[in-house]
């Protein structure tokens, strides 16, 4: 039997390189552009629940959103790599979903300095 698909909803901040570096590893991927680049933080966190994706961000917003506003979520991975470049942004997203992928659902994650904490 095989595992369910992660499907996984880029924020507008990590850019459209990551998602489509997603899309080309096979991963079911939204992108928050292609949708409405103006979309507000608790919308982007509403469509993800309703389409099951973990949101991929450079926003801290969102950890107010879940932890002090209660929002529920599908999951989240906080990148703080705010002046990285999409290839190191590339590079950090594929390694995460490789080793912890199965791990991120549900659960807040965040990214720094090369070390992920899966909360």
């Amino acid at each position: 039997m095989s595992q369910p698909e992660i499907r996984f909803l880029v924020d507008l901040n990590v850019g459209a390189a990551v998602a489509e570096a997603l899309r080309q590893s096979g991963h079911d991927v939204s992108f928050v552009g292609d949708r409405d680049p103006r979309m507000h933080d608790v919308d982007i966190l509403r469509f993800a629940v309703q389409e099951q994706r973990i949101i991929i961000t450079l926003d801290i917003g969102f950890g107010e959103l879940v932890y002090h506003g209660g929002e529920p979520h599908a999951g989240v991975l906080l990148l703080r790599m705010p002046d990285a470049r999409a290839a190191a942004k590339i590079r950090a997203v594929e390694e995460i979903v490789g080793r912890y992928g199965r791990q991120l659902p549900q659960r807040f994650s965040v990214y720094r300095s090369g070390r992920l904490r899966i909360h």
